[in-house]
């Protein structure tokens, strides 16, 4: 069952070792905690996996399949989606355009056998506009002049419109108000019911643990402490040594 398997990978910025031999592990239907601090490595590890950081001396594989190297369009089609920290949308286009610029391109024959897993039903505006229905009335508007809360919603899902089978979220719940958080969990819940796996670097507690079974704790680029959420929070040490912010 095991989804994406990535060992012992290095990357850099540069001449900055960022992440140093980093192993981590998703399960199909599974979603999995990053836990740090500012600077830890999270964010560095998603792009990496998405191929946006080059990595060395390691192997990443999706559904058996190898993704060192590989360009990250070709990640993406595969089935992997990215819902970055600071969106990325395309702020002068509207809602709706944002949503069908998305839109997943025809496959070839390769893609199509590694994304093969009984997902027949496909997502589309109209899908989306299911899931997140205050997004509806919003279709026309500039996406640059949405809330950050809609925006975020908007930013999933763009993602969604690839059909990925791991989502992989940075800080989704960042700078949002507490009310939008919940409609935010209960979203991706509803997400995690229907299959989708997720890899999901986070600071708010809270809502985190409604979402993960486990956690990976970074710290300076390096897994440091792996255990279940309960098993964290019977940890004091490593609770207060990695966690505690």
């Amino acid at each position: 069952s095991e989804l994406l398997s990535v060992e012992g990978i290095d990357a850099y910025y540069g001449v900055s070792h960022v992440l140093h031999q980093v192993s981590v592990n998703v399960n199909a239907g599974e979603a999995v905690l990053l836990l740090g601090r500012n600077g830890a490595g999270k964010t560095t590890l998603l792009r990496t996996i998405m191929g946006l950081v080059a990595a060395q001396g390691a192997r990443i594989r999706f559904k058996g399949r190898d993704l060192l190297g590989m360009a990250p369009h070709r990640i993406a089609r595969l089935g992997i989606g990215l819902v970055p920290e600071d969106r990325r949308m395309f702020a002068r286009l509207t809602l709706r355009e944002n949503l069908e610029v998305a839109r997943k391109a025809p496959m070839d024959a390769a893609e199509a056998d590694v994304r093969r897993a009984g997902r027949d039903r496909l997502w589309d505006v109209a899908r989306v506009l299911e899931l997140f229905p205050a997004l509806r009335e919003l279709q026309d508007r500039k996406s640059g002049t949405l809330s950050g809360g809609e925006q975020q919603m908007l930013t999933i899902a763009r993602t969604l419109m690839g059909n990925p089978a791991l989502l992989l979220l940075d800080e989704p719940a960042e700078g949002l108000a507490p009310v939008i958080v919940q409609t935010l969990v209960q979203q991706l819940l509803r997400l995690r019911a229907e299959g989708l796996s997720m890899l999901i670097s986070e600071q708010n507690l809270a809502f985190a643990r409604s979402l993960a079974d486990r956690a990976y704790v970074m710290e300076n680029g390096s897994i440091r402490h792996q255990a279940t959420l309960a098993g964290l929070d019977a940890d004091p040490v490593a609770w207060t040594k990695y966690v505690a912010f």
